[in-house]
């Protein structure tokens, strides 16, 4: 989707409605960078989690006790992010963002990881 207006399927917006309030609060926090790096972005609902899709690019955003857990990025397109927090970034791609950790990240950290993600 380029360009436009960004939506939330009515699934997405359903489970997002069921969050508790620190892991709303925090996917909020991701969800403006995401919007205003990609402002035609797409959510819907794949494997249970609320999923930014751009084109044939796929961030999938888990919403767990812990905080965020993101799947569907790789390291080379992390824009940074591993580089700058390798201790969040797995090898099987899966990065985890505790609450205590992303009160420490920058917004300009998140919005260079979600810019090289969604990238075409």
């Amino acid at each position: 989707m380029a360009g436009g207006e960004s939506r939330i399927d009515d699934d997405a917006q359903t489970h997002l409605d069921g969050l508790d309030p620190e892991g709303r609060a925090l996917f909020d926090r991701l969800h403006a960078l995401v919007v205003a790096a990609h402002p035609g972005v797409a959510v819907v609902l794949r494997y249970a989690m609320p999923t930014y899709v751009v084109g044939d690019r796929q961030l999938h955003v888990g919403v767990w006790k812990h905080g965020l857990s993101l799947y569907g990025w790789s390291p080379e397109r992390s824009g940074g992010f591993c580089d700058r927090y390798p201790a969040l970034c797995g090898a099987k791609g899966t990065l985890r963002i505790p609450h205590a950790d992303a009160a420490r990240i920058p917004d300009e950290h998140l919005t260079d990881l979600v810019r090289a993600v969604l990238a075409p």
